[in-house]
Order: C-alpha cells, then sequence, then structure tokens
C-alpha cells in the first residue's frame, strides 16, 4: 500500500481531470455538441436495436434512492477516515514533541506541542467512541 498522501495526490489529480473534461465538452460550440449527440445515436440505434430484446426496453429509467443504510455506511467510512487520519497526528505529533524536547532543547514550544497532542488525543478517544456507537447504529439498520 502507498503512502497516503500519494494516494489522495493520485486521487485530487484524477478528480480535477474528470471535472476538466467535463468542464470543456460544456464550453464546446453547440452545433459540433448536436453533431456529436447525432452521430452517437446514429452508432449506437443500430448496436442497442442488434444486443437488446423488445421486452427489456420498458424499464423504469428513474435511478433508484440510496437507502438510509447506504447513507449511513458512507458516512461511517468517512469517520473511520478521519479516525486513522488523527492517529497519524497523533503519531507526528509524538516525534516532533521529541524532536523538539530532546534533540533541539526547546522547551519554550514543548508546552504547545504538548497542549496540541493533547487536544489531537481527546479528539482521538471521541471519533473512536462516536464510530463503535454509529457502527451499532448501522448494525440495526441491517435487514434481519
Amino acid at each position: 500500500m502507498g503512502d497516503p498522501r500519494n494516494v489522495a495526490h493520485a486521487k485530487k489529480v484524477s478528480q480535477e481531470k474528470h471535472h476538466k473534461d467535463k468542464h470543456a465538452s460544456k464550453i464546446g460550440s453547440a452545433p459540433q455538441r448536436a453533431k456529436n449527440v447525432q452521430t452517437e445515436k446514429k452508432v449506437a440505434a443500430p448496436v442497442a436495436e442488434r444486443t437488446t430484446p423488445k421486452a427489456e426496453t420498458a424499464k423504469p429509467t428513474q435511478p433508484l434512492e440510496p437507502t438510509q443504510l447506504e447513507k449511513s455506511l458512507v458516512v461511517l467510512s468517512k469517520l473511520k477516515e478521519l479516525e486513522f487520519h488523527s492517529r497519524a497526528n497523533i503519531e507526528k505529533l509524538a516525534e516532533l514533541s521529541l524532536t523538539i524536547e530532546e534533540q533541539l532543547k526547546q522547551k519554550a514550544f514543548a508546552e504547545g506541542i504538548g497542549t496540541v497532542y493533547a487536544a489531537q488525543d481527546a479528539f482521538q478517544s471521541k471519533i473512536v467512541k462516536l464510530i463503535e456507537e454509529y457502527e451499532a447504529e448501522c448494525t440495526r439498520l441491517k435487514p434481519a
């Protein structure tokens, strides 16, 4: 597994590229877009007629609304991601604390790092508790 920063950067770059491509297609001239749509329809229509039986064409076109469970699982995933980053922050703060106190002998900043470390540790404890409670709720929402 790669460095989380590299993974996050790659995700950001791909999202920006996707957004840029989407935005660029909207900016294109209207006649050109209409021509592309007509061309796509001409090409797609014969393929669709050959591959799909007539009985399947009467499917509902409305997408299904995500259920409360699915939405809750997304929230749970985001909470777990926050907890992961919180744990990483605690580790980094511990390293910085050692560096400031032991190597650099900067006692004036040691207290500040300690305060930030304590706040991050309190956040970590609270988010872990929240995740446990939210997991119980997601379990309750699952069908029997």
